[in-house]
């Protein structure tokens, strides 16, 4: 990825908070590599290097620095200047994809050469495939010793070192400290009780709190999520361990605080990521915000609201049987109905105050009984056949590298159509272009007849129309508010989706 130097260099001089992530500084003098943010005294233009990305700092020589810590930054963002492969490779090495076989076999899952996704690497990121995981396993050590208490030896097991020497050498090679050393540079105020954690993850401002909230609240599972005066709790569960999430904004260091109850350190790497995917930590306003002010509508909306990011989910079956759930009924309805299968098929699970029950297994619905909570037939089998594809692996949620084929795949289900496909698509794929054109509330907020109206007009707004989504779900819901004419639910269903397909945000 080519870098614009003079670009690099104003925001290094002012140090601003939007382009944090988005490169990285390598001083020749000192040898570390900083974040635009850096607090150290301003190094001279002569002396400095930029990079796309810190693996790509860290392969030219240079070392984190200890005061700004890169390992904090809100990471660059998987869609700037690199190719789909790109995007989806990254997504891949997030959970772990390189663990089974390295470099070879996530190139043969991405149906490309080896060498040519190393060459992809290079040219979008500045570094290998393998230098990128490295580089991200040992900036979530730095973390954990950091803002953790944990001994260094499940330190090493929870980054992903094989062993507690291969992690020693390691960090030793890179910070010219060890672990130990680094820990006592660090000022620990409150001390964790066991299985607890406090992270803090950055993102670039601005980020409209309170709008993730708006959304979450009234979709939020009852005994599963909670959210209530600034702060959003969840019940997880990750490789046959139980646990809970709690996650509030802290504003003065542009972050979201993140306290997780979790018995298997292991997971911390994976659970702090889906965090990161699910409240849309990486997101880059500067660049979404070009696009959507091409339109006069969304361009008040966005300088009047702006920040507004795009929900993910925890666990994207639980998402789609959500959306099926909604089908038909109101946002209300739908989360009774959610609350009641929690009841009854989840596990009983009470880590924090509200919070009662796991979200039920795929093995558990595509048994279970659903008449039994007041689901109607149609949409019970439609859940129980998605979560029979899931049991016999027809279906993954997991590892997904072609979302057009995963989607098709989907939509093979009886009674998911295509709007209920897109919606997963922005919420558990995270694919920012994922539009669903035929919903009703976006064709009343822009007072247009028709689908093909609607996605007319999207096209100014790729490839970030599911941003553009999120601010036009808002209109039609202020609309309703208002008694508008336009007023909708999630009953009504669209022209262009199928008989059973939803027609509102969810």
């Amino acid at each position: 990825m080519e870098l614009d130097w003079r670009v690099c260099s104003r925001a290094r001089l002012s140090r601003d908070a939007r382009f944090d992530g988005k490169f990285f500084i390598g001083v020749l003098t000192s040898r570390v590599y900083c974040r635009s943010i850096c607090p150290a005294p301003t190094a001279k233009e002569k002396n400095v290097r930029y990079y796309p990305s810190a693996a790509a700092a860290a392969e030219a020589g240079f070392r984190p620095c200890l005061r700004c810590r890169p390992e904090c930054s809100p990471g660059t963002p998987a869609w700037l200047g690199t190719s789909n492969t790109v995007s989806r490779a990254l997504r891949l090495i997030d959970e772990s994809a390189l663990e089974d076989g390295g470099v070879e076999v996530l190139a043969e899952r991405l149906g490309v050469g080896s060498r040519h996704l190393r060459r992809l690497f290079l040219r979008h990121l500045g570094a290998t495939p393998s230098a990128v995981a490295q580089t991200r396993r040992l900036h979530f050590a730095k973390k954990l010793i950091d803002e953790t208490s944990l001994p260094m030896n499940q330190v090493a097991l929870a980054s992903g070192f094989g062993c507690v020497r291969r992690f020693n050498a390691a960090i030793r090679k890179v910070y010219h400290r060890t672990p130990t050393h680094i820990r006592r540079l660090v000022r620990h105020t409150v001390v964790q009780p066991q299985n607890q954690y406090l992270f803090r993850l950055r993102f670039r401002p601005p980020y409209h709190w309170n709008g993730m909230l708006a959304f979450l609240a009234p979709r939020a599972t009852p005994g599963v999520e909670v959210v209530d005066i600034g702060n959003y709790r969840r019940s997880i569960s990750l490789h046959g361990n139980h646990g809970c999430v709690e996650v509030s904004i802290d504003e003065g260091n542009d972050a979201l605080a993140v306290r997780v109850q979790f018995g298997d350190p292991r997971s911390l790497f994976l659970i702090t990521e889906r965090i990161r995917a699910m409240f849309d930590l990486s997101a880059d306003w500067t660049d979404i915000v070009q696009s959507l002010r091409t339109d006069p509508l969304l361009a008040r909306r966005v300088d009047s609201e702006p920040g507004l990011r795009v929900p993910g989910c925890w666990n994207g079956f639980e998402l789609a049987t959500r959306a099926i759930l909604g089908q038909q009924v109101s946002v209300k309805g739908a989360t009774t109905l959610a609350g009641r299968m929690a009841r009854a098929f989840g596990q009983p699970f009470h880590p924090a105050s509200g919070l009662t029950h796991l979200f039920p297994a795929p093995e558990v619905l595509a048994e279970a009984r659903l008449a039994s909570i007041g689901l109607p037939g149609k949409r019970a089998e439609t859940i129980q056949a998605l979560a029979r594809a899931v049991c016999d692996g027809r279906i993954s949620f997991e590892g997904i590298v072609d979302s057009e084929a995963f989607l098709a795949r989907l939509r093979e289900i009886p009674g998911i159509g295509k709007w209920t496909a897109q919606y997963v698509a922005m919420r558990a794929l995270r694919e920012p272009d994922a539009f669903p054109c035929g919903d009703l509330g976006l064709l009343h907020a822009l007072d247009l007849n028709t689908p093909r109206e609607l996605e007319q007009r999207a096209e100014a707004w790729r490839p970030w129309r599911a941003y553009a989504a999120m601010y036009l779900w808002n209109i039609a819901s202020e609309r309703c508010a208002y008694g508008s004419k336009t007023a909708l639910s999630e009953r009504h269903v669209t022209r262009a989706a199928s008989r059973r397909d939803v027609s509102m945000a969810m």
